[in-house]
């Protein structure tokens, strides 16, 4: 069952990261990662494949396995466009005005997710586990931080949990 939604979620890389490494690991709670990629498919849940690269790990690392596995990039891989303008102005006003490329690394893939949700900012949520903290500027800024600024929705784990009702018993549900 395909259920609408008029929200995507936009993942960043610290939320399959911190999932599997703390609290929702693979192998001890696989509906989670069932569910994630029930509501990738659904159309609800995307990751853009520069924050999916972020997600890196060693052989023991089955969060890293996952995702780049061709199930999941297929389910999960956000397909939308991005606009260079746009990034530009995420990057010189959201973060620094001249990056050098220690400012570029520092950054990472950030600039991309929140690009990406400013492509529909009414339709696409950033989902994030970075904490605000707006004291911090430059290229160390914090992807809510940046969010707020440009008007992007930018929420934790668990408001998508809430917003999309994880149970460990979602399929029954369905």
């Amino acid at each position: 069952m395909l259920v609408t939604q008029d929200k995507i979620y936009l993942l960043d890389a610290n939320v399959i990261i911190h999932a599997h490494d703390y609290y929702y690991h693979i192998k001890r709670v696989p509906e989670f990662w069932g569910w994630i990629l029930h509501h990738a498919e659904n159309g609800a849940i995307k990751m853009p494949v520069e924050i999916m690269e972020e997600v890196k790990g060693g052989p023991e690392a089955l969060h890293a396995q996952w995702i780049k596995s061709a199930e999941v990039k297929s389910r999960l891989q956000f397909d939308g466009e991005w606009d260079e303008t746009l990034l530009n102005d995420v990057i010189t006003t959201g973060y620094v005005a001249q990056p050098t490329e220690d400012d570029v690394e520092l950054m990472g893939q950030d600039p991309f997710l929140i690009t990406y949700a400013l492509g529909d900012p009414g339709k696409r949520v950033v989902i994030s586990n970075e904490v605000s903290k707006p004291s911090i500027v430059g290229a160390k800024r914090r992807v809510p931080d940046v969010c707020q600024e440009f008007g992007v929705e930018c929420y934790n784990i668990y408001h998508l949990l809430k917003a999309l009702s994880f149970s460990t018993n979602w399929a029954a549900k369905i």
